[in-house]
């Protein structure tokens, strides 16, 4: 019994001696492996990364390849000139403080949301070109407009650098969000070939807009919303990836795509001839009042359309409209 006794007294001891080496020795997250720390950072916001690096000298070098950098300076506040400047400037200084310590490997994902007018273009440029030095950044979101309806462009926009895209070693971009920009899209850009979504919203569109989805073979996900410079979506080009198409507040006189795969189309505007060739494959649409549509079907020798008509209040409120089949 004694000899039990004296065992059970030295496994205790035992325990209370792992207790205290655990108490007084933390454990450092700089010893983890490296694809578990990036793993970790990738589930943090910015401000969470930066005060983790605090923790240790190699997580304060993990952090400078934190893989998403979104800054967003959209918060309320103040909305006199003044207090705008001061927040603009305070937004400018933190995302360069960012960008100058960070290496730019590793990053999956650049955002910028803030209302900055032309007078910024530099160090837009700036932030521009380093997301996309690092050939790796998968989604790029860039979102300049002022707190409002999507109205169009505002007077006086930020020129997106499209080239910036290109890259020797391939293009890289699957995403691309650009809201109150200008693009002058370029049948020589080649930087769209991964591409997989591109929304425009209040842009300005300096150029060919069938272009530039001409180079983008593999797109499924196209916006266009309240943008300026296009009188024509005719797309003489088949598009047979594109899966889902919104077109709002444009001011169209005809839309005319091919789109094989398609699956959901919403329009939101005047009345215009829409011509979705070979859509055998939609499931939903939306329109705004009174508009129809015609999805024309290759291969069946009676020409069958799609007759759709519906309701859209708002973007938000959007209703799905019946579907009848109809002679043209």
């Amino acid at each position: 019994m004694e000899d039990q006794g004296a065992a059970k007294i030295r496994r205790l001891d035992h325990h209370q001696c792992l207790s205290d080496a655990l108490e007084f020795s933390p454990f450092q997250m700089g010893d983890l492996p490296e694809e578990i720390q990036h793993l970790v950072l990738s589930l943090q916001s910015p401000k969470e990364a930066a005060r983790t690096s605090i923790v240790s000298r190699k997580w304060r070098e993990v952090w400078t390849r934190y893989p998403n950098l979104c800054f967003d300076g959209t918060e309320d506040g103040p909305t006199d000139e003044d207090s705008v400047k001061i927040k603009g400037a305070k937004f400018i200084e933190t995302v360069n403080s960012v960008i100058q310590k960070h290496t730019g490997t590793r990053l999956n994902k650049f955002s910028i949301r803030c209302y900055l007018e032309k007078n910024c273009s530099d160090h837009l440029d700036r932030w521009v070109y380093f997301a996309t030095a690092s050939k790796s950044a998968k989604i790029i979101d860039i979102n300049l407009g002022p707190q409002r309806k999507d109205i169009g462009p505002t007077k006086e926009v930020y020129h997106f650098p499209l080239q910036a895209l290109d890259g020797l070693d391939g293009p890289f971009v699957q995403s691309l969000f650009l809201t109150n920009v200008s693009i002058k899209p370029r049948s020589d850009i080649c930087g769209f070939k991964k591409l997989v979504k591109l929304h425009l919203h209040c842009a300005e569109i300096i150029g060919d807009l069938p272009e530039l989805l001409l180079n983008c073979p593999i797109l499924e996900d196209l916006e266009l919303i309240a943008c300026s410079g296009v009188a024509e979506l005719n797309i003489p080009h088949p598009l047979d990836k594109l899966r889902h198409l919104l077109i709002c507040n444009m001011s169209l006189k005809m839309v005319d795509f091919q789109v094989t795969g398609l699956t959901h189309f919403g329009y939101q505007g005047f009345v215009i001839p829409i011509l979705l060739h070979g859509c055998s494959n939609l499931e939903k649409y939306f329109s705004s009042q009174g508009a129809t549509c015609m999805c024309l079907y290759a291969g069946i020798q009676s020409d069958l359309a799609l007759v759709l008509a519906g309701a859209w209040d708002d973007k938000a409120n959007m209703h799905a409209c019946k579907i009848k089949e109809a002679d043209l």
